[in-house]
This record gives structure tokens, sequence and C-alpha cells, in this order.
């Protein structure tokens, strides 16, 4: 057998995961409910016929031949790193029962239907046994990968391979010793004003204008698309299909407007992905039978986290672009300028909502997730319990009680979808943005020029050689290393917000 034979079958596997996307996607967006169980039948199909491909004998040969043949190729060469990766993807699933892979499709479904009902209902209670299932199927993983010190290291080797619970300590505390005094001084500071973002804003207008600033930084709608959904959210079919949702309220604009930057960060990594990987195991999740093309989950958060704060939310980009928003919504925006505006999307107050959460307080939402779901992996909470854990520990890091079930516990669509072990990777994709900006504004003015003139190009560019391009082709710190010299540090990250609150607030911080 040849590499020619191993592409072969590998991309079938692709093309089986990225059916899969189909259907999640339209689960997410368009599905009606009544098509719940036979859509979990159907997830549940095409993740076995994906897994029983990769696994088959005639995969594993072509893989061993194309292991021999490539083993004299430099450590980090592309065909080399593709086949190590389908190797690592085979051993990995061969530890994983059939039968447990199965449940874990079929419950996705299901479970994520079950948390629709119970979100609109702030009822708990309509998802806590759905929960209780996920949690059994996220511990039988864990065993199944196997770990060395905690269950949540299994777990998170599927999404940020290489962090612990150990090395989450050590990154929490220093963004806690770093975060926490400015967040007491912004605090007791006066507040911008922002009574003008809970007029009435009408969603088609939100629509529009969402999609124009998705455009407007580089999202290719040649190759994408804007829904509305529950919990915003991208997915890819191959880079020429790149999909993206927000979610709309008719007197609240910024979520649709910055979940849509958000998801269109998301959405222009899997865009710039070297077309040459196109359904290669470096454009795909093999391990976490995903179609997606960043290396990480945490490298992908990185560049939704770009977009959306250190470019979205920055001054210069409203200075440009608020004479738009203010034409496309002159009712509600009659009385506001560009430097309101700027101020009032940037300010720092604690809320229930982590996806609406400001640049300061959002990392002590993930950090209390993150706690949650190591707790609830090793036995130490159960399931029952997880509300009242929820609001006490709300209570204790934002000094807020929560009203209902709907803005506490059952905000965050990631449980329901079996996804235990990923909030970790919002962190530390706000680390590696700030690391990241750092570095291609001082190695590239025409970036900063840019960002100054409305010229997103300059940045995309500098992202497509340093992250995009690459794929799954090296690891999330190789990459940092090539791009910014070092591995993720979270010091560039803790100046970036001590300048910005400092700008918003004028205090000293």
């Amino acid at each position: 057998m040849s590499y020619a034979a191993f592409s072969e079958r590998l991309a079938t596997v692709n093309d089986l995961l990225n059916a899969l996307s189909i259907l999640t996607w339209d689960s997410r967006t368009m599905m009606p409910p009544g098509g719940v169980e036979s859509r979990s039948k159907q997830i549940a199909t095409l993740t076995a016929a994906a897994r029983d491909t990769l696994l088959a004998d005639e995969t594993r040969k072509a893989t061993d031949a194309a292991l021999r043949e490539v083993s004299s190729l430099p450590e980090d060469d592309a065909k080399r790193r593709c086949v190590e990766q389908a190797a690592h993807a085979i051993a990995f699933h061969s530890r994983i029962p059939g039968a447990l892979q199965k449940r874990r499709a079929e419950l996705k479904t299901v479970a994520n239907a079950a948390w629709i009902k119970a979100r609109a209902q702030s009822d708990f209670s309509i998802f806590q046994p759905y929960l209780e299932q996920v949690v059994e199927v996220a511990r039988a993983y864990a065993d199944a990968i196997g770990y060395e010190k905690h269950p949540y290291d299994a777990l998170m080797s599927i999404y940020e391979p290489g962090e612990t619970a150990e090395s989450l300590t050590t990154l929490f505390a220093a963004l806690r010793a770093g975060i926490g005094p400015v967040l007491k001084a912004v605090t007791a500071a006066e507040q911008p004003r922002a009574d003008f973002l809970e007029r009435t804003y009408p969603v088609d207008r939100q629509h529009a204008f969402a999609l124009k600033m998705a455009a407007l930084i580089g999202y290719d709608l040649n190759r994408g698309r804007l829904d509305n959904t529950v919990h915003p959210f991208e997915i890819s079919f191959t880079r020429n299909d790149v999909r993206i949702t927000t979610r709309f309220y008719e007197n609240y604009l910024p979520p649709s407007l910055f979940g849509a930057l958000h998801e269109a960060g998301h959405g222009i990594y899997e865009q710039g992905v070297d077309p040459a990987y196109t359904r290669t195991p470096l454009a795909t999740d093999l391990v976490g039978y995903y179609a997606v093309g960043g290396v990480s989950f945490g490298a992908h958060e990185s560049q939704s986290r770009l977009y959306e704060n250190h470019v979205g939310r920055s001054r210069a980009f409203w200075r440009l672009h608020f004479a738009d928003l203010q034409k496309t919504f002159p009712e509600a925006l009659h009385d506001v300028d560009h430097e309101t505006f700027y101020r009032a999307v940037n300010r720092a107050r604690p809320g229930y909502i982590r996806v609406e959460a400001d640049e300061l307080t959002y990392d002590f939402h993930i950090m209390l997730r993150t706690e949650i779901e190591k707790s609830l992996v090793d036995g130490s909470l159960a399931v029952k319990d997880l509300p009242e854990a929820w609001n006490a520990i709300i209570k204790s890091e934002l000094g807020l009680v929560v009203p209902n079930d709907a803005k506490g516990v059952l905000q965050d669509i990631h449980w329901s979808t079996c996804q235990i072990g990923t909030f970790c990777n919002y962190t530390i994709g706000n680390v590696m943005a700030a690391q990241l900006m750092e570095t291609a504004r001082k190695t590239t003015p025409a970036i900063q020029a840019g960002l100054e003139t409305g010229d997103y190009a300059p940045l995309q560019s500098w992202l497509a050689e340093h992250v995009h391009q690459h794929g799954r082709r090296f690891t999330r710190d190789e990459l940092l290393v090539k791009s910014t010299g070092r591995a993720l540090e979270p010091g560039p990250y803790i100046a970036y917000l001590r300048g910005k609150m400092a700008d918003v607030y004028g205090v000293a911080v």
C-alpha cells in the first residue's frame, strides 16, 4: 500500500464526519422538534460508520504502510504529521468501546433537545436525568482513555491536548492575581452609559448588519452563511462551506453583533486552512470526531476572541463603523456617538450569562465551569446538587444572586452535547489571542495601520500565515513558539486587560 491508499481511506472518514456535521448543524438551526428521536439515530449511525471505517483492517494496514513511507521525512513534515495523527486516532478509538461511543452519539441529540426545553422553561429538573447520563458517559470515556492523576485530564485531552487539571490550576491562579485587582478598581469607578443597548433593534436589521460586519473582517460569504440559533456556534463542512450562527434579542443589541464577530473568527480560521489539507487528518479532528481544521479548541477560541474583542470591541472599530450602525438603527442610536458606544460595549459589569460577559469578568465564568466539571467527573459533586453549587460560586466570585436556572446552570449548550472538558478552552483562547496580537502588532506595523483605517487584510494575512493555514499540522504551543517565540503565557493577556480597562474607565488599574 502507499500514501495514496492511506489518503483515500482517511478522506472517506472525513466525508462521513462532514455529513455528520451537516446533520448536527440542521438539528440546532432548522430541524423541527419532532425530528429529535430519528435524528439521534441518524447521528449515531454516521458516527459508528466513521468509527468502523477508521478502525477497519484496511485503514490500519494503509496507515501502517504510510507510517513506514513517511518515517524518513522531517518530524514536522505535513505528510508525516498527517499519518501520525491518524495512527494516534486509531489507537485512541481502539480504547473506546463501540457501544459507549454509540451511546454518546445518541445521547447528544436527545440531551440537547431536553436542554432546549429546560432552558425555555427555566427548569433544571427537565435536564437533570439527561445530564446524569452525560456525566456517566464522560466518566466511562475517561476510564477508557486512561489518565495518571485526574479523570478530567483524559477528557481535556480530546479538546486541548497537553492541558491537565494541574496546569489549569496554575494558569487560573495567575489570572485571578492579575485580573482581580483590575475588576475591583473598575467596579468602584463610575460606569459608562449603556441604557441605549436595551432599546428596540429590529431583528432583520440586526441580522443584516451582523453579516455585513462578519464579511468586513474577512469571513467569506461565498463559503459561509449566518443563521439564528439558541446558542451561537460555528461549524464547517470543509473549508469551502463554513457556517456560523448567532442569536437575536429585539431589545438587546450586543449578543447578535458580537456573537457574529466571535463566530466569524472561528469561520475565518476554518476558511484559511491550506486547501491541500482538505479531506485529510490535518483538517479533521479524528479524536473528537469533528470535521474541524483548528489544532485545538483553545487555538480556535483564540481566533474568535481575537476578532470579537481585539478587533470588534476596539475604539478604532467603532470610530470607523458606528455611523453605519447608527444609520441602521436611527431610532435607537440617535443620541449616541461612537465613543459612548465603545465604552458601553466594553464596560465591566458582573453578569449571569457567560456569552454576554465583558472581557474582565469572562474568565471567572470559565473558572467556575471548569471547577464544576472536575467535581462532576470525579464524583465530588452530584448532578442533583449542581444548581445549588453553581449559584453559590456565582455569589462568591461575582457577588450575584442567580434568579433562575435559565440564567444559571442551564445557560450553556456544552453539557447537552456531551462536551465535558471544553470550557477551559475559552480562557486559553483569551490568553493565546492576546499573545498573538501583541506579536502581530510589534512585528507587522501594517496590522495596526489597517485596524485604524478599516483594512483588516493585513491582520488576516498574518494570522493565515502563522495559524490558519497550518490546520492541525502543529500543536498549539508549536504554533505559539513559531509565531511568538514562546509557549502559552498569561502576561500579554493581563496587560491587555489592564490597558483596556484603564482606557475605558480612565482610572489607574
